[in-house]
């Protein structure tokens, strides 16, 4: 199985990459690949040579998931969609260049590569529904958000089809998920794994009314300590944008799956409405003015975890260590 992964050392000391030593251009320029799958929606390469993630790793306390960036849907599968997904509208848009300075805090950031409409990377590979009797995506949705078909009659994939691709697409990911986990539990007594999405901010079929600005989740208070979702909702106090914990989304299967406040890992999953940076409607042109105001918020927020999570901290003994278990 094909994947990338750049080893990027702590921005607090050293070169980040070979004849490169700002951090901050190596940020802007070690994405060539993921830019390279992005250059359509629709990509031509067979499946088994599609890459399932992107791993950038580095050493702070901080891992940064984004399993709905992907846009590519492999050429074996491209007949069997609908006009209606081509655009791929329901993608959490931008959002690695919204992330980019994670690179400044010494973040870990896993990015994923392939659609969720090939498969839903925030979902159990079982299938079992995250909200039941509530309508949601499933783990290889057949319908958009807002209702539409993705196939065409008859196309929609079987079990076996949809076991395929968790072996190709979602086993690697939560692999190198949990990888990332125990390696930043071997460095630091707590850490923060921030799960990072966006959603359209009026989606009737979904939701009622316009969604908060900010929509955390910590599974009801078990994948995190109080007093860290505490710090990352401070940083929004007494501005312009809304915000709620644990509302309509309150963590998807990352969160709830690898959460676990008594081992030192707290899960925090952010919903950020489109609107805040970007246009909703297609092309989905991002918007730099609106990104300006907004990314700094986010960034304060992740910082304000990081410091709650940073004040829980010991150093780390092994004996003491309980990691996720294996999948």
């Amino acid at each position: 199985m094909l994947f990338r992964s750049v080893e990027v050392p702590a921005i607090d000391g050293g070169a980040t990459e070979a004849g490169c030593d700002d951090p901050l251009t190596f940020a802007a320029t070690r994405l060539p690949l993921q830019a390279a799958f992005e250059r359509s929606h629709l990509h031509s390469r067979p499946m088994s040579q599609v890459q399932p993630y992107e791993l950038l790793r580095r050493n702070a306390p901080l891992l940064i998931s984004i399993p709905h960036l992907g846009r590519h849907v492999p050429a074996d599968l491209r007949d069997s969609y609908s006009v209606e997904s081509q655009l791929l509208e329901d993608t959490d848009w931008h959002l690695d260049r919204l992330y980019q300075f994670a690179a400044e805090i010494g973040a870990t950031v896993l990015n994923a590569t392939v659609s969720r409409y090939v498969i839903d990377l925030n979902r159990a590979a079982t299938g079992e529904s995250l909200y039941p009797g509530m309508i949601a995506t499933s783990l290889c949705p057949t319908e958009t958000f807002r209702g539409a078909p993705l196939y065409k009659t008859g196309t929609a994939p079987n079990s076996a089809e949809i076991s395929r691709r968790v072996d190709l697409y979602w086993r690697p990911y939560h692999a190198a998920l949990n990888e990332e986990i125990a390696r930043l539990r071997q460095l630091h007594a707590h850490i923060l794994l921030w799960d990072a999405h966006s959603i359209a901010s009026v989606l009737p079929r979904l939701f009622s009314g316009s969604l908060p600005d900010f929509n955390f989740g910590t599974a009801d208070g078990q994948s995190c300590d109080e007093a860290i979702v505490a710090g990352a909702v401070e940083a929004l106090r007494d501005t312009q944008w809304s915000w709620v914990v644990n509302g309509r989304f309150s963590g998807g299967f990352i969160t709830r799956r690898y959460g676990d406040p008594g081992s030192g890992v707290h899960a925090i999953q952010l919903e950020m409405c489109q609107s805040l940076y970007m246009d909703e409607d297609a092309p989905f042109q991002w918007r730099s003015e609106l990104a300006a105001a907004v990314v700094p918020v986010v960034r304060a927020s992740i910082e304000g975890a990081l410091r709650s999570v940073m004040e829980k901290s010991t150093p780390p003994h092994k004996a003491d260590i309980v990691l996720p278990s294996q999948l």
